[in-house]
């Protein structure tokens, strides 16, 4: 069994490929691959907070009213209710785990 579970994400131009890595009882970690050109939506979760780890590449990090550029590695927290997403504006495709807690099952 391998320890690592990092997906293997190749998504195509616009397109926002997802795979959840980790789903326990308290904890669900999502790995999100954002092609040139891709909005992952923003929306919120009212119980829990996120956060989001880029790992590769650079992406604008939408939160609330705000954005800004994170390149990997960079960690952006969005507090329970905090309305959050991401684009890709660059050339190249860009990874972020988004780990979300407590997982509201």
């Amino acid at each position: 069994m391998a320890l690592d579970r990092y997906p293997d994400l190749d998504p195509d131009a616009g397109e926002v490929l997802d795979a959840e890595v980790v789903v326990a009882d308290d904890v669900l970690v999502k790995a999100f691959a954002l092609g040139p050109g891709a909005t992952l939506e923003p929306h919120e979760h009212g119980s829990s907070a996120n956060v989001f780890h880029v790992v590769e590449g650079t992406v604008t990090v939408i939160q609330d009213d705000t954005e800004e550029t994170v390149s990997a590695p960079g960690v952006v927290f969005h507090d329970r209710g905090v309305a959050h997403g991401a684009r890709n504006d660059g050339d190249e495709a860009a990874v972020l785990t988004a780990t979300l807690a407590p997982f509201p099952g």
